[in-house]
């Protein structure tokens, strides 16, 4: 099997706007032909750290997390901002297709974080794919696809992205 180049990433955050709180960072490389998956990375984020370094909450989306069974583990991070966004950084591999389900959502968050932070960011901008164009094409396959797992977990959201 050659060596898996596309990387599926999925953030969750505090807020819909660049500078909001990144609470945890997924990344899964997968088999664009096989929808295989491969490596993965999972990386949460110390919300208090996060809020020391300026980062923002939106209250619509703390009200909305709130409801969630699964927000207490998600605001559970440990790591710092710098350390996640390195950790991912060292995941990513040379030529990485990347993909997020929005890339002004999840690239676009992580991209101001990784200048924010004055971290370069680790992947070449030609090479960012966004999941929502290619369903705007054949949307019935994602309708008809069952969510396996924790919804908003973003290991699990990244293998759904995958499977559509």
């Amino acid at each position: 099997m050659s060596e898996m180049k596309n990387l599926m990433i999925d953030i969750e955050t505090l807020g819909t706007k660049p500078g909001a709180v990144i609470m945890s960072i997924a990344a899964v490389y997968f088999d664009i032909e096989t929808g295989e998956t491969g490596k993965e990375l999972h990386v949460k984020i110390s919300l208090a750290e996060s809020l020391h370094n300026d980062y923002t909450i939106d209250p619509d989306t703390l009200l909305w997390w709130s409801k969630l069974p699964n927000f207490s583990s998600t605001v559970d991070g440990k790591e710092n901002v710098t350390c996640a966004l390195m950790a991912l950084a060292n995941f990513v591999v040379e030529d990485s297709i990347v993909w997020g389900n929005s890339a002004r959502f999840d690239l676009g968050h992580l991209e101001n974080a990784y200048l924010t932070q004055g971290i370069t960011v680790p992947w070449e901008f030609r090479n960012e794919r966004d999941v929502r164009t290619l369903v705007m094409f054949a949307p019935e396959i994602k309708d008809n696809m069952t969510f396996e797992g924790v919804l908003h977990d973003p290991i699990d959201d990244c293998k759904h992205q995958i499977k559509y």
